[in-house]
């Protein structure tokens, strides 16, 4: 099966505009982030870039249960169906990390995004179905939404051996960050990080602005999970955010979440980091490891653009590897 390159977004104001830019590069999805705490509605924007593109497949990636009664979600897949019709539209569910994290609370139970799915699948078929001891269905007349059955891919944004679990049991596929899940007809793989002009040093400051969100979120991800030892400067800016309180740690941590490198990170963050995580990389060696990640089982790499300049992250991406 041939590779796809699909984007995800962080969804800014100007997620819309960084959509129509990736359909022009020949991107074949364009994802966007739900995190409302960090980022503008998934769903509004979504559904702007539905006005702005004529090819790209667009969705949430990763949209997070416990934010919307599905109702809601079923009411948002029906409205940008309407848009962008059937075949454009695909939906990535998950317990909620990030979108989780940002709110103080720990991700959703995977027993929980399950039967999510499963109510969500069974709206969209038009069928009435029970949520929270009470029977519901989709009512919309004609003109209030799109007829049902609405038929859209649902994958499953998952991580560890439940999430994987729930993806073959009721997923169409599934999403991961990183490194990719073996073993489905759609597995997609996150992957941030810029692609280094000729001789340009992994610590410029453009190259910092563009993949240093990466090397936070990485620094993170390795807090959460006891791996500091493994990164330059890990315990030093762990211990950074030492006169934090625990009640608002969350908070400091997220701030400029896969968007922006924060102030504090700052001093953390540096050209020797960008490399040890390959967030920052030649076009060659980018696509090794685009070769590494579909050798792994990947059948979708998801890039995800930041900085100053999205069309020129975007632009030097698919560059590199189409």
């Amino acid at each position: 099966m041939p590779l796809t390159l699909s984007c995800a977004l962080n969804t800014s104001l100007d997620s819309h505009e960084h959509a129509r830019i990736a359909e022009q590069l020949g991107y074949d999805t364009v994802w966007f982030y739900d995190s409302p705490a960090l980022y503008a509605d998934v769903w509004v924007q979504l559904c702007r870039a539905a006005e702005r593109t004529e090819r790209v497949q667009l969705g949430p990636g990763v949209l997070v249960p416990t934010l919307r009664h599905p109702m809601a979600s079923a009411s948002a897949i029906s409205t940008l169906v309407s848009i962008a019709g059937q075949d454009r539209v695909a939906v990535t569910v998950g317990s909620g990390f990030t979108g989780r994290l940002t709110l103080g609370q720990r991700p959703a139970k995977w027993a929980f995004v399950a039967e999510y799915i499963r109510t969500l699948r069974a709206l969209l078929r038009g069928e009435q179905t029970e949520w929270e001891g009470a029977q519901i269905r989709m009512m919309q007349y004609p003109g209030f939404g799109s007829p049902r059955p609405i038929d859209v891919p649902i994958l499953v944004g998952a991580a560890g051996p439940k999430g994987i679990g729930v993806a073959h049991e009721i997923g169409d596929g599934v999403f991961a960050a990183s490194v990719p899940i073996p073993g489905f007809d759609r597995s997609i793989v996150l992957t941030f990080g810029t692609v280094l002009e000729d001789g340009e040093d992994p610590g410029s400051p453009r190259a910092l602005e563009a993949a240093g969100h990466g090397a936070s979120v990485t620094l993170h991800y390795c807090l959460e999970f006891g791996l500091l030892d493994d990164l330059p400067n890990g315990h030093d800016w762990a211990a950074a955010y030492d006169d934090v309180p625990a009640d608002v740690k969350h908070l400091a941590l997220h701030d400029g979440h896969l968007a922006v490198l924060n102030e504090r990170d700052k001093p953390f963050v540096t050209g020797e980091v960008l490399s040890s995580t390959g967030l920052a990389l030649s076009p060659d060696a980018l696509r090794e490891r685009v070769a590494a990640l579909a050798e792994q089982g990947a059948t979708e790499i998801a890039y995800q653009p930041a900085g100053p300049d999205v069309a020129r992250e975007l632009e030097a991406f698919a560059k590199a590897v189409l």
